[in-house]
């Protein structure tokens, strides 16, 4: 295996993208062709919590089993890689970022992008509202909290595009899944997802008001805005595999009951706030329920339907892993993405598929809703 090549802040990345094996090659059985439902594995890359709402929705709604998939659910952790447990037979499907997957694949791992859930990024770089943070350009000489793992990407991109040298203009803070630093003012501006660490802050006490904090406490660098977004969730699937018919028509099923999931929890958003705080999630139902709105937010409405991949973002997200330089200069790729990277044909059956049974696959009329956030996200 060459020698892994790391755009991140802390070194213990290239542990996990190491590793990266050849899945088992044998014929899947073609979903329910014996009477019994087809078992499926579906990696997640995070703890349960609603940016997976769509499939665990699609589980206990029967969307997956009225295609024949008996789908199990596997949670993800920190030292729990995706594409690495696809990759490497241990999974049938995964659920990864896109520029962390690429540079899986540049690596060795045999993963195409089947089906691309969220259309927009989440991520921001928050920072408080009197600290005159507000752009990338900003971040220059200031204490920059990130979770690394790969979750820095867009960070380090905005921050290249803004002529800041993460090795030199800014000091480089490891920072924990939580936005503690930040409260602390033990760093200027933290790593936050739209869905989750923003949430949090929004949900602690204001020690000066005794109130909680609110949006006008913070400002937030979103990297849409900042022109550096990548693309993030997506399904991948084996690409060795995707050469079986059989596996292919249980892709185009499993995408099906993704689709009617995620489709679902748009227009039930409470009910699947209460099928993830049901599955285990370790922050509460306000919390939850915020973010499935956000998480909404990044899949719906999406003109050309969920799942399908805009080739100009996907471009946007290639050109990015090849340019932006972390702190020792490096890059996320060496090169543009080799074979099949990713494919809309499972995804265009699939939606198909869905908008014969009666699902609204573009969410056109979508409207996202305010979310009042109780303390501690309860």
């Amino acid at each position: 295996m060459p020698r892994n090549r790391i755009f991140t802040s802390v070194a213990v990345t290239a542990l996990l993208l190491a590793g990266c094996g050849t899945a088992d090659q044998g014929t899947t059985a073609a979903p329910g062709a014996s009477g019994a439902p087809t078992p499926v594995k579906l990696q997640l890359q995070w703890f349960y919590q609603a940016q997976f709402a769509g499939y665990i929705a699609a589980v206990d709604q029967g969307f997956y089993a009225e295609q024949g998939l008996d789908v199990e659910l596997l949670e993800g952790a920190v030292d729990i890689v995706p594409q690495t447990v696809l990759a490497q037979g241990k999974a049938d499907y995964a659920v990864a970022w896109v520029p962390k997957a690429l540079a899986s694949r540049e690596q060795g791992a045999g993963i195409t992008d089947v089906g691309q859930i969220f259309a927009r990024s989440g991520t921001y770089q928050v920072a408080w509202a009197d600290s005159g943070i507000t752009k990338a350009a900003d971040l220059k000489g200031k204490k920059v909290g990130n979770w690394g793992f790969g979750n820095e990407f867009e960070l380090f991109a905005g921050m290249t595009k803004a002529g800041i040298d993460p090795g030199k203009d800014v000091t480089l803070v490891q920072q924990q899944f939580d936005m503690q630093a930040l409260l602390k003012k033990e760093i200027d501006a933290a790593q936050a997802m739209s869905y989750n660490e923003y949430a949090q802050l929004l949900e602690a006490t204001n020690p000066a008001t005794g109130k909680l904090y609110t949006a006008d406490d913070f400002s937030i660098i979103d990297w849409k805005t900042e022109g550096s977004s990548m693309l993030q969730d997506a399904v991948w699937a084996n690409t060795e595999k995707l050469n079986d018919p059989a596996y292919q028509q249980q892709t185009v099923k499993f995408l099906t009951g993704t689709i009617k999931g995620w489709a679902f929890c748009r227009d039930n958003a409470e009910k699947c706030r209460d099928l993830v705080v049901a599955k285990g999630s370790k922050l509460g139902k306000s919390h939850q329920l915020w973010q499935m709105n956000e998480t909404n937010k990044l899949i719906w409405p999406s003109t050309g339907g969920i799942g399908v991949i805009d080739p100009a973002a996907w471009q946007q997200t290639v050109d990015i892993s090849m340019t932006a330089k972390n702190q020792t200069g490096e890059t996320v790729l060496t090169k543009a993405p080799e074979g099949l990277a990713y494919t809309n044909d499972y995804i265009n059956q699939a939606l198909e598929a869905a908008k014969t049974a009666g699902v609204d696959v573009t969410g056109t009329n979508f409207q996202p809703t305010t979310v009042t956030l109780e303390s501690g996200g309860a």
